[in-house]
């Protein structure tokens, strides 16, 4: 056994229960890991690539009559995607009884309303997956808190009780909600912790039984077929009273030992770490660039791209851009832009100030969006996520503006995320060029409904064969978005980068794979501006022209030293992806 394994569960509980829980640990290996070595020889070559993308969905995002809904996304998905994408992450499809599958009753099942592991097989064989491990908290109404009311032994410790009154103050909190809820059990009143809502129970990790429950499952995962496993929630794992219980050492040991078992049970499998904090807590999460998640969230890319995009410049975007280092070549970002949740406003705190945050709440605000607060230690309360769909972020749909403009803002703004170092995720809605369900979130009276409603099959396939409906207008222009970086070495997760300083107006990178020939310079204006670049384009020269990727325009002269940049011009919101026709 990796003795990283046994070294870090001595760590959390002490060396005679370290030696218990990693023999339990070895046997589950033995139990669960040859279907995942059944599963690995017949899958796909498993080292990330350019042609890693993938596509973030519900299970039951389109829906058929008669067809389980993870049938019928698989169908979708094959029908109008095929090689465009890679893996699909199927957000929690698991039996759960609120926050739209976040509330995970059973981790081993799949909701019968959505299908079947073997509805979930069928997609996996055509695309890579990414699954969810929810290991902060359980729901209240399933077996396990079940089995705590009732005093069942193998549950007593699974949950953190707290007695009398102790200083809670310093711990952080994601909502204005309460930190502990009371219940009845069989022994009387208690008050359990529960970060995010009160049917959200987080477990306790000082039991290593609880331990050993999550490593069951994260292995299950891997049997099943995932190749991502992303771990929600993660920050908050570690509960120590007297602290804010955020990031706390013994967290990072607990990722660090999923990661150990993996690498000895499923090196296959990749874990990514959803934590939407600041950056720089963020990047922490990938370790020493080999002993923790071999991804991040790249949480500060979404309201940076819409400040950029709001205001016209780009000079926030770009700086932080060019701080980006990962530890290592062996992990990258996750970047996207949109997803289940509202837009993060933590992240973007210390690189926004707070009049520009204050600008993007109040933007939110005028184009439909909800704001959610979290509570503050003085008892006031801040900004904490914009609820809002991001083509209405970028464009108000309470406007007129022309929809062949909204198309061209949001295929930009995904350009910028696409032209990062890292591995791109695409949320189901900003593919498919979805505005925002308004009435769904006020009906439910959760905000973050506004960018998560579900489509009929029929409807969406009507609306992308109108060929100058919004959908089929952003549809397409991802489609050649997909096309070009895929077959771009340039755009390999851990292909070099350089952010160039050309204009404010523009958001400028270049990306230098191990072959200089394949280099790439992606110009991105974010302005309504037209921007002509007659400086040239940061130094770099070519004494052939180069060619933009997306329309075959050729740019440059022909005579030795002209500045690659003469007559490039940019319009409104347009992107420019340029490869030289010979590197001199």
């Amino acid at each position: 056994m990796n003795p990283r394994i046994e070294t870090l569960l001595t760590s959390l509980y002490g060396a005679s229960v370290g030696d218990r829980i990693a023999l339990e640990i070895r046997n589950l290996g033995a139990r669960i890991g040859q279907n995942i070595r059944v599963g690995l020889a017949r899958g796909r070559d498993m080292a990330l690539t350019e042609r890693d993308v993938l596509l973030i969905t519900y299970a039951d995002q389109v829906t058929e009559p008669g067809v389980p809904p993870l049938r019928a996304l698989a169908r979708f998905c094959e029908r109008h995607l095929g090689d465009r994408i890679s893996g699909v992450h199927l957000l929690p499809f698991y039996p759960s009884s609120s926050d739209d599958g976040f509330s995970v009753q059973d981790y081993l099942a799949v909701d019968p309303a959505f299908g079947a592991w073997n509805d979930v097989a069928e997609l996996g064989a055509r695309f890579d997956l990414m699954m969810d491990g929810v290991f902060n908290h359980v729901s209240a109404q399933g077996a396990w808190f079940r089995g705590f009311l009732a005093g069942e032994p193998r549950y007593r410790d699974f949950f953190i009780t707290v007695e009398n009154h102790p200083d809670l103050s310093k711990v952080v909190r994601p909502r204005a909600l309460p930190l502990l809820t009371e219940v009845v059990t069989v022994e009387g009143p208690k008050r359990v912790w529960t970060t995010f809502s009160a049917d959200q129970v987080d477990l306790n990790y000082k039991s290593p039984e609880v331990l050993l429950a999550t490593v069951e499952a994260l292995l299950f995962y891997a049997s099943q077929g995932a190749r991502f496993i992303r771990l929600d929630a993660i920050a908050f794992l570690w509960k120590e009273i007297g602290t804010n219980c955020l990031h706390l050492r013994q967290t990072h040991q607990v990722v660090q030992l999923w990661r150990a078992i993996l690498d000895e049970i499923a090196p296959h499998v990749l874990l990514i770490t959803e934590t939407n904090v600041p950056h720089a807590d963020n990047l922490s999460y990938l370790g020493d660039g080999e002993n923790e998640a071999q991804l991040v969230y790249n949480f500060a890319l979404p309201p940076l791209v819409l400040h950029a995009m709001s205001t016209g410049h780009a000079e926030k975007l770009s700086r932080w851009a060019q701080s980006l280092v990962l530890p290592s070549d062996r992990v990258t970002f996750f970047n996207f832009l949109a997803s289940h949740d509202g837009i993060g406003l933590n992240p973007a705190r210390g690189l926004l100030d707070e009049t520009e945050i204050d600008a993007l709440v109040s933007r939110t605000l005028e184009h439909g969006g909800f704001i959610s607060y979290k509570d503050m230690p003085d008892g006031s309360r801040l900004p904490y996520e914009m609820n809002i769909n991001f083509l209405d972020a970028l464009s108000n749909p309470l406007s007129a503006e022309p929809k062949e403009l909204a198309a061209r803002k949001t295929l930009t703004a995904h350009a910028m995320m696409f032209s990062l170092q890292g591995v791109p995720g695409i949320y189901f809605h900003s593919l498919f060029g979805s505005r925002g369900d308004r009435a769904g979130a006020e009906t439910s009276g959760i905000p973050r409904r506004i960018n998560r409603q579900k489509l009929k099959g029929r409807q969406i396939e009507a609306e992308l064969a109108e060929s100058d409906s919004i959908r089929a207008l952003v549809f397409r222009g991802f489609e050649k978005l997909l096309e070009v970086r895929r077959s771009q070495s340039a755009f390999h997760p851990r292909a070099a980068q350089e952010v160039l300083a050309l204009d404010p107006r523009v958001f400028a990178i270049c990306r230098n794979p191990s072959d200089p020939t394949e280099r790439v310079v992606c110009l991105h204006n974010v302005s309504d501006q037209t921007v002509r670049l007659s400086d040239g384009l940061g130094g770099l020269e070519s004494s052939h022209a180069w060619t933009d990727l997306w329309t075959g325009r050729r740019y440059g002269k022909a005579g030795a030293g002209d500045s690659i940049g003469a007559g490039i011009q940019l319009g409104a919101y347009e992107t420019l992806w340029l490869k030289a026709d010979r590197i001199c």
